[in-house]
């Protein structure tokens, strides 16, 4: 962040958009840049300059920072809106630091939030009734190749025998893929770099997420012990990478949706997990191991992943829909509104979305109960769509 200067708000910026500038322009953002580099809106600059993340984003002030590494008080957005109630009655009386409670405003990204969106899903169902998400294709018709690794290595017969039972074998990816480098020189242990090789799109997102920032940035990997998150110190100081949750040779895909997660995390939202009804569903699931043959449809079970690395259906080369995991666990966490309509919504109603994000409490223990919040943003939306008729 400081290659340059300390103090010059220009080089400081150019190193926040450096890590951050995809992520601003994929947002649907109503207060872009451009609006306050407009000259018709310079009075705007003097109450708040928007032009720069540091505006209200100061770092290394942990004594005054809110959720979202806010540092401005959290009734900020009065600096610009104090007549608001003059042309929406419903907002009359409502505490400036409400703006961004679950469901109404974010700063950057509104677009689960905007009124005809919500007016569309105001009868949604709490539960939706046959709730199924994107599933990914478990079975792979290839047997597994001879390995081609070389002579000392066909030995190790728990490799081998993990490699053979991978979607790795059955695709066709020997030994040699992971292993053998441009010139064809064999490598024992290659960096998780390779994956990438293949795994463009997941590494992509890897890199832009909490688990792969310090690595896209050129830093040693993040350990468990640098989150400010609790960690369970058994792995405080693993590294993470890739075979971090898949682990080399096997890349369980089951357990890097759930196992792995719970191997690190500690805080009290991930401790209830496993008495969830999420939990509960995840094992119930008809997968593709053995021993996990429930009675519920695959795609209907919520791991960890389900949430927080959800699956994103996108188009091959041949224009065919193919369904991938979001690695990036940043794209829909902080605010948390962000999953409504990627995640929750694929089981849930609308309305029982938001007042659930909108309950700490609910939060900490995993959804167990109803919320015991209610958001007013779609009785807000449905008394203006009314007014308007």
């Amino acid at each position: 962040c400081h290659t340059e200067s300390f103090s010059d708000r220009e080089v400081i910026q150019k190193a926040c958009e450096n890590c951050h500038n995809e992520e601003l322009e994929m947002a649907n953002d109503s207060h872009p840049k451009n609006k306050f580099t407009d000259p018709r809106n310079a009075d705007r600059l003097k109450v708040l300059d928007a032009r720069y993340c540091v505006e209200c984003h100061t770092e290394h002030r942990p004594e005054e920072t809110h959720p979202m590494g806010l540092t401005l008080p959290e009734d900020y957005c009065f600096r610009c809106h104090e007549d608001v109630a003059e042309n929406r009655p419903t907002h009359e009386g409502l505490g400036f630091e409400t703006c961004a409670s679950a469901g109404c405003h974010n700063y950057h990204d509104n677009k689960a939030l905007y009124e005809d969106f919500l007016v569309k899903h105001a009868a949604d169902p709490a539960i939706a009734p046959h709730p199924v998400l994107p599933a990914i294709d478990h079975e792979v018709k290839n047997p597994a190749p001879k390995a081609d690794a070389p002579s000392d290595w066909l030995d190790d017969h728990v490799v081998i025998s993990q490699w053979e039972m991978s979607a790795h074998a059955k695709g066709d990816v020997n030994c040699g893929g992971c292993h053998q480098d441009e010139a064809n020189q064999w490598v024992r242990k290659p960096t998780t770099e390779v994956c990438g090789t293949c795994h463009e799109k997941q590494e992509e997102g890897f890199l832009l997420g909490k688990h792969g920032m310090r690595i896209a940035a050129g830093l040693s990997p993040m350990t468990p012990a640098q989150s400010r998150l609790p960690m369970k110190n058994a792995h405080s100081d693993k590294p993470l990478n890739c075979i971090s949750c898949h682990n080399d040779h096997i890349f369980d895909r089951e357990f890097a949706a759930e196992g792995a997660c719970m191997g690190c995390h500690n805080d009290e939202h991930s401790q209830a997990y496993h008495e969830s009804k999420h939990a509960a569903l995840w094992r119930g699931e008809k997968r593709g191991r053995a021993e996990q043959r429930g009675d519920i449809a695959e795609g209907q079970g919520v791991s960890c992943a389900s949430c927080h690395l959800p699956r994103e259906t996108h188009e091959n080369l041949d224009g065919a829909p193919v369904v991938m995991v979001q690695h990036n666990q940043n794209a829909n966490l902080r605010p948390n509104e962000k999953m409504i309509r990627s995640v929750c919504m694929n089981c849930h109603g609308l309305g029982f979305a938001i007042d659930a994000l909108a309950d700490p409490e609910l939060i900490k223990n995993n959804f167990q109960g109803l919320p015991q919040h209610h958001i007013e943003s779609i009785d807000m939306a449905l008394e203006r769509a009314k007014a308007s008729q």
